[in-house]
């Protein structure tokens, strides 16, 4: 283990898809990233917070469920259906629907 700045690193050794090699190398190139050991470890940081939020949000739902019951399958297409009917709808910077069910000219 050594020390960067105020953060503690360990070196690590691992086996990586060449198109991911690939993508990191590319993200330096364009300045993205420091270094490809700093795109790592941000997709790691990512990844990490991610699977937090994942414990979290599952963590809530079954809170959510002991307390008012199951969430159904009729439920959740419901949710979606409401979701879709507001979503704003962007293709080549061009807005095709606005969220209230009708198409924008």
């Amino acid at each position: 283990m050594y020390v960067v700045g105020m953060t503690s690193k360990t070196r690590l050794s691992v086996t990586v898809d060449e198109d991911l090699i690939e993508a990191g190398q590319a993200a330096v190139a364009a300045g993205e990233a420091e270094s490809v050991s700093a795109w790592v470890n941000d997709a790691l940081r990512q990844k990490a917070d991610h699977e937090r939020k994942l414990r979290g949000l599952d963590e809530f739902i079954k809170e959510y469920e002991a307390e008012y019951g199951e969430i159904t399958d009729e439920e959740m297409e419901a949710a979606y259906r409401a979701a879709k009917a507001r979503a704003i709808v962007i293709r080549g910077g061009e807005v095709l629907r606005d969220g209230s069910d009708t198409e924008v000219a």
